[in-house]
């Protein structure tokens, strides 16, 4: 199985993006820190959210292991920001390629199918940021693998994180992906200086 369609199962579209920034939205992103940790949200490890090395990080592992081994989607929960989004872009079968987008809760009901009966392993290969005040964008190159130890991964993509900084912590607006094709493949300056 392909990684985009059971990862239909990772990864706020460009246009939810777009819309919490419009005047109507503006007390949401404007709240105190204390108002962003809704009841909802578990309080996440600082050590998680205190980088965007650390949330990346935190991202990657909390959704890989073997089959069967349940994640821990309280810790996967309190590194989103309220609203936020995953969205999965794939090919269509017609031709072109659509954007699904997914809240946190929807992407672990989904995964969480998967996992029982997968293992999958997701690691960082590489990474280009930028950065500008409180806001930081990282294209985040991933391998996937169904075991930890697999030589080759099955398939590999880009994670596009976009990030916040609140003043105390870090956490995740938007995890945007896009998994490579034979007739889309990555480019050298996406993949380590070896490869």
């Amino acid at each position: 199985m392909s990684r985009s369609n059971f990862v239909f199962v990772l990864f706020f579209s460009m246009a939810a993006s777009i819309t919490s920034l419009c005047p109507q939205n503006q007390s949401k992103l404007q709240s105190s820190p204390q108002d962003v940790t809704a009841p909802s949200t578990p309080a996440a490890k600082p050590s998680d959210v205190a980088s965007p090395d650390a949330i990346m990080a935190a991202t990657y592992e909390v959704i890989s292991g073997p089959a069967t081994q349940k994640r821990d989607w309280d810790r996967f929960h309190s590194l989103f920001y309220p609203d936020a989004r995953l969205v999965r872009t794939a090919p269509k079968k017609e031709g072109g390629f659509s954007a699904t987008a997914f809240t946190p809760q929807g992407y672990v009901d989904r995964a969480s199918l998967y996992f029982e009966k997968n293992s999958f392993f997701e690691r960082e290969i590489a990474r280009h940021t930028e950065r500008w005040g409180n806001i930081l964008q990282a294209f985040s190159t991933y391998e996937s693998r169904h075991d930890a130890k697999d030589t080759l991964p099955f398939a590999r993509g880009i994670n596009s994180f976009q990030l916040f900084f609140d003043g105390n912590r870090w956490w995740i607006l938007t995890i945007f992906w896009q998994e490579e094709t034979a007739q889309n493949p990555l480019p050298a300056e996406y993949l380590p200086a070896s490869r």
